[in-house]
């Protein structure tokens, strides 16, 4: 399964407004959307099987000397590959767990960030590695030339340089590498098809955990958020913050190639298209600020309470195609079970879905 940073729909518009404006980026954009098509067409063939698991997962051993009864917290796995800027992959080995950092700074953002988002799968939520048996974490780096985007494709991380105008290599954010692992997590868990609702759920899920990571790395509290994803990506001549404001969709940036940001905010303003999947990257916003809306209500550190909600609904009984309306009722069940049904929890996880026009007001409940 292959699922990009990038929204085609910005890639497509930085490809045609950019020609005269930013030659390079329009011609990067345009080169990153042919070549995604056989990724898209890859991602298709594998959704039959979502939760196979498609590398050995290595499992944790007692650390040397320790009781029987009582064994190591897992660990991360990570190795780090170098695409020369060619598309084969996996490319050259620069970096393997616990080895030395190479004089390349994408090389150990990406291993630093693998490193982040395993640290909070683990120590927030009990999960060892995206598919809870220990699976190895491998990334690609320097893939491809100038490319404008970075991808989970089922089995590891890729990531491009982008091409300097609009984008900055996209291993600088943390958001989007936790973003992109989460696609595998969702892979292992509730498989949600990537089309439509379940499908924006499956990005919003996504956008969540890798706004966590960024949170859990840097100790934030819900209200010291950015609540930006790929913040950092965009170079100085843009105007924008990230590609996208989960506690804000549609203001993430303003720009004359790039456009305004076209996410929703709410059911009221719900995109119905059959782009991008049918609005994946688009309607994820409410979703999106749904979330954000609970964390912010619930304040201190949201992966100890509105994350542990979304965490328990995924790895829930939830169906694969699930909308926005059986997601949002599963994530109230989620928050009744843990932290019961009069819980300041529930009411904050109901009153943000009741926000965005999701569930009623008088029937979150």
């Amino acid at each position: 399964m292959i699922q990009s940073i990038v929204p085609p729909y910005l890639l497509a518009r930085i490809a045609q407004a950019g020609e005269s404006a930013m030659p390079r980026a329009a011609a990067a954009a345009e080169r990153a959307l042919v070549s995604d098509i056989p990724l898209r067409d890859a991602r298709e063939a594998r959704s039959a099987s979502p939760h196979t698991a498609p590398i050995r997962a290595v499992p944790s051993s007692p650390t040397a000397g320790t009781p029987h009864n009582l064994t190591r917290a897992p660990q991360p796995h990570r190795t780090v590959f170098d695409a020369k800027n060619s598309e084969d992959l996996p490319g050259t080995q620069v970096r393997v767990e616990g080895g030395p950092a190479p004089a390349d700074a994408a090389a150990n953002e990406a291993y630093d960030a693998l490193g982040a988002t395993f640290a909070l799968y683990q120590e927030a939520f009990g999960r060892n590695s995206i598919d809870d048996k220990g699976l190895p974490l491998l990334a690609t780096v320097h893939y491809g030339h100038d490319y404008d985007n970075a991808y989970w494709n089922g089995e590891r991380m890729v990531f491009g340089d982008g091409e300097g105008e609009v984008f900055g290599r996209f291993t600088a954010s943390v958001s989007v590498i936790g973003h992109e692992l989460t696609h595998g997590v969702t892979q292992f868990t509730a498989g949600l098809a990537y089309e439509g609702q379940s499908g924006a759920l499956n990005e919003s899920f996504s956008d969540v955990m890798g706004a966590l990571v960024e949170q859990h790395l840097k100790k934030q509290t819900a209200a010291d958020a950015s609540w930006l994803i790929g913040e950092g990506l965009f170079t100085a001549a843009v105007k924008g913050r990230a590609l996208r404001s989960m506690l804000a969709p549609g203001t993430a940036y303003d720009d004359p190639v790039l456009g305004r940001d076209p996410q929703p905010a709410d059911m009221a303003h719900y995109v119905e298209t059959s782009d991008d999947n049918g609005g994946v990257h688009l309607n994820s916003g409410i979703p999106n600020r749904a979330f954000a809306i609970a964390s912010t209500t619930l304040g201190g550190f949201a992966w100890l309470s509105a994350g542990q909600v979304w965490f328990d609904t995924i790895t829930g009984p939830l169906s694969p195609t699930a909308d926005f309306a059986e997601f949002a009722a599963a994530t109230v069940t989620a928050s009744t079970k843990r932290f019961g049904a009069d819980s300041t929890e529930t009411s904050a996880v109901s009153a943000a879905w009741a926000k965005v026009g999701v569930l009623r007001g008088d029937s979150a409940h």
